[in-house]
């Protein structure tokens, strides 16, 4: 059974904690909801299930019903001691630590975890309602490091830019990355009130399954892509120039012209300007 808020308040008050900010706490009291995030999760007995900030549990307890093995990373110290005697005897492990090891990389212990999964063939899936905090550099992370698909909450602003169409007002390299490494689809939109604390904007539900497009170079294709959209009001060929590539040759070779603006490019153009200016790049570029 999904938690209460005033059975989720009873059981910080037990740890003597309280919902942090810092970590992005946003606790999900609409037990229908929970319940929802965990079928649209697509899990199977044989599937990894990551679980990124459970918090008191109310989810993870739906996602053990599936009978599948369950990872859970939980950065709050009480709240990791609470999770490990509440589910001592279940099909769980946890990873108390940040999820992330730093922007762009996730934790150690995470990803050797996800990369054994895969190579003993199993799916790894994302199942989550994720810290807002950290949401965003998550997500791409768990692309790279080949998580077959995500299911998880998100500020619906982070949704919107995930999914957004070129030059539309959310597009950007967040957008771009994301459509390159997998399909975006959001399930629905959920009211603050489906929160405890109750956050100041609306979430989504949102599925992204893994379609990786980028051979290998999300990295290095996410950097150029920064590049691009930080002169993201100058057309293409200024801002080919700014970032040392030889933009006449890179835009006659792919006939587009210099006169638009980078936000005005599909991910798939991106990413033909992004392996036409590697033949192009400084010896510092490359």
């Amino acid at each position: 059974m999904a938690q209460t808020k005033h059975e989720i308040q009873a059981l910080l008050a037990q740890i003597g904690g309280q919902p942090r900010h810092r970590f992005g706490q946003n606790f999900m009291i609409d037990g229908n909801l929970v319940r929802l995030i965990a079928q649209s999760g697509m899990i199977h007995p044989s599937d990894l299930i990551l679980e990124i900030g459970p918090g008191t549990g109310t989810l993870t307890e739906e996602l053990l019903a599936f009978q599948a093995e369950v990872l859970a990373v939980e950065i709050d110290r009480g709240l990791a001691a609470m999770l490990r005697e509440k589910f001592a005897t279940a099909n769980f492990r946890l990873i108390e630590a940040d999820a992330l090891a730093g922007k762009h990389a996730l934790n150690a212990d995470l990803l050797a975890a996800i990369q054994k999964a895969k190579s003993n063939g199993k799916t790894v899936r994302l199942v989550a309602n994720l810290p807002y905090n950290i949401a965003s550099p998550l997500i791409i992370e768990m692309l790279i490091a080949g998580v077959d698909d995500l299911t998880f909450t998100v500020q619906k602003e982070v949704a919107d830019r995930l999914r957004a169409a070129a030059g539309s007002e959310d597009y950007g390299p967040l957008s771009i990355v994301a459509q390159m490494l997998a399909s975006v689809e959001i399930l629905r939109t959920l009211p603050p009130q489906a929160f405890w604390p109750m956050p100041k904007i609306d979430s989504a539900l949102v599925r992204m399954q893994r379609v990786d497009r980028l051979a290998g170079q999300a990295g290095p294709f996410g950097h150029f892509v920064h590049q691009l959209f930080s002169s993201r009001r100058k057309m293409l060929r200024k801002a080919l120039l700014q970032a040392d590539f030889d933009a006449e040759n890179i835009l006659a070779k792919l006939n587009i012209s210099g006169q638009i603006r980078p936000e005005e490019l599909t991910p798939d153009d991106c990413f033909r300007i992004f392996t036409a200016a590697l033949g192009t790049a400084t010896s510092d570029q490359k």
